[in-house]
């Protein structure tokens, strides 16, 4: 499958060429730090498969539990994580899924570290859910149980 992306501010893009049965969830704590979130979604793509098309991404190397040693690469404007890859010369990157324009097909397959997902993240569906943004107030509420999955949801 053929996908492009980019960072949030334009200044990276890229095209690649993935397998979406190689999409996953990392639920690792350095994912969880490095994302800003609870997990960072990620698709594979042969190191070939990748191109940079614009930009040149700001480069840091992590040392993952292991020992490993693993490049980030971020835009240098935005901070937008497109893809990590192996120190050297890695056979593949792990394209951040939601730099992809295409990224409502890359369905994960797999997650990994779950040892380290936040316990909430199995229930999703018991967190007040809304389409958009409430109004600044009604975020500082306490939150009522909504049981309705997003993308049925209207508001409230």
């Amino acid at each position: 499958m053929k996908i492009g992306g980019g960072c949030h501010c334009g200044y990276i893009t890229y095209e690649a060429k993935v397998d979406p049965e190689r999409v996953g969830i990392c639920h690792c704590t350095d994912c969880q730090t490095l994302s800003g979130s609870a997990f960072r979604t990620f698709v594979f793509a042969p190191k070939d498969e990748f191109k940079l098309l614009a930009g040149k991404p700001k480069l840091y190397v992590k040392t993952a539990e292991s020992g490993a040693k693993r490049l980030q690469a971020f835009c240098p404007e935005c901070g937008t994580p497109i893809y990590s890859a192996a120190v050297g010369n890695s056979p593949f990157f792990s394209i951040r899924a939601g730099t992809a324009h295409q990224r409502a097909k890359l369905v994960p397959k797999i997650q990994i570290w779950c040892r380290s997902a936040l316990g909430w993240i199995t229930n999703m569906n018991s967190i007040e859910q809304f389409a958009e943004q409430p109004p600044l107030p009604r975020l500082q509420e306490p939150h009522k149980v909504d049981h309705r999955d997003c993308r049925g949801v209207t508001g409230s």
